[in-house]
């Protein structure tokens, strides 16, 4: 069996951490070149390539930006371990990183999540938001712990991992009472020649709003098309022009943005994906956000 030698880890997150080997050997107490050899042998010991040159410095490689979190985490255990033994409180809340694509609703994804804040022992949550592909390349390097997604990860999104359905939903179609005023007349027939903001090209509501309006006949005309659905929402506001939302958050996006409901998009749907890089989920914030999304019933 290899053991990992925690004084070759110390060392190197200790490096890591002071930014050179010199700073290190002089926190350490070493010398510079005894401590280039017990990095050397850690990073033998596990096939890796930890630091590289970076001008007259070092950088992590991918590789030790993976050690240096791990590494990170369990000095922190190590010094709360100490303090437990004391009697000492530790204060340590459980940590959950979640990686959530830009055009999903904000609404949504705070839906998804309340199970997580309702564990009953205190939770760091983070929220990083980017394009899918950036998200599953920090699944992939272990900096998020799930990625939220309107559409699965395939060979072609990124690199492979495993998709959990939340859910799915209808969607229905919001205005301004302003704009709905500017526009009488029966819905849907009435979206012709009237202004719409679009998520961006590329994005799974784009893809199923551009098939309904093709096969209906109707023609919009796109007075906006945004990466960030609350963006779009904050246009939407304003009258510039209708938009379609999740028919799950209905109720919060009137309420929220002032919107006037005009009813189900028929054949519509919208789907949300957990997406992981394991196949067997252990974190408890993550597995009590599946448990609820199973238990809830989607329209």
């Amino acid at each position: 069996m290899d053991w990992l030698n925690y004084h070759h880890l110390l060392y190197f997150w200790t490096v890591a951490r002071e930014g050179s080997v010199t700073a290190a050997a002089r926190t350490l107490n070493l010398s510079q070149p005894a401590l280039s050899t017990q990095i050397r042998a850690l990073e033998e010991s596990l096939g890796e390539r930890l630091f590289e040159k970076a001008g007259r410095g070092l950088r992590l490689t991918g590789a030790g930006q993976v050690a240096f979190r791990y590494a990170d985490e369990i000095f922190t255990l190590g010094r709360e371990f100490r303090q437990a033994l004391k009697g000492r409180p530790t204060g340590r809340a459980l940590r959950l990183v979640v990686g959530v694509s830009d055009v999903l609703p904000k609404l949504m994804v705070q839906r998804l999540l309340r199970p997580a804040l309702r564990l009953g022992e205190p939770l760091h949550l983070t929220c990083r938001e980017g394009t899918l592909p950036l998200l599953l390349e920090a699944l992939q390097a272990h900096e998020v712990d799930i990625v939220l997604s309107d559409v699965p990860c395939t060979p072609v999104t990124g690199p492979r991992a495993f998709n959990h359905l939340l859910g799915e939903c209808g969607v229905e179609l919001f205005g301004s009472p302003d704009l709905v005023a500017r526009h009488p007349g029966p819905f849907p027939e009435a979206l012709n020649g009237a202004p719409f903001l679009l998520p961006s090209e590329g994005h799974a509501l784009r893809r199923g709003l551009d098939t309904w309006f093709e096969r209906r006949g109707l023609h919009p005309v796109i007075s906006g098309e945004f990466d960030d659905s609350a963006l779009l929402m904050t246009f939407g506001e304003e009258g510039l022009g209708f938009l379609a939302a999740h028919a799950a958050i209905s109720g919060e996006v009137a309420r929220a943005h002032g919107l006037v409901g005009l009813g189900p998009m028929d054949g519509l749907k919208g789907r949300i994906y957990a997406v992981s890089a394991e196949r067997r989920l252990v974190h408890p914030a993550v597995l009590a956000v599946l448990e609820a999304a199973k238990a809830e019933i989607f329209l």
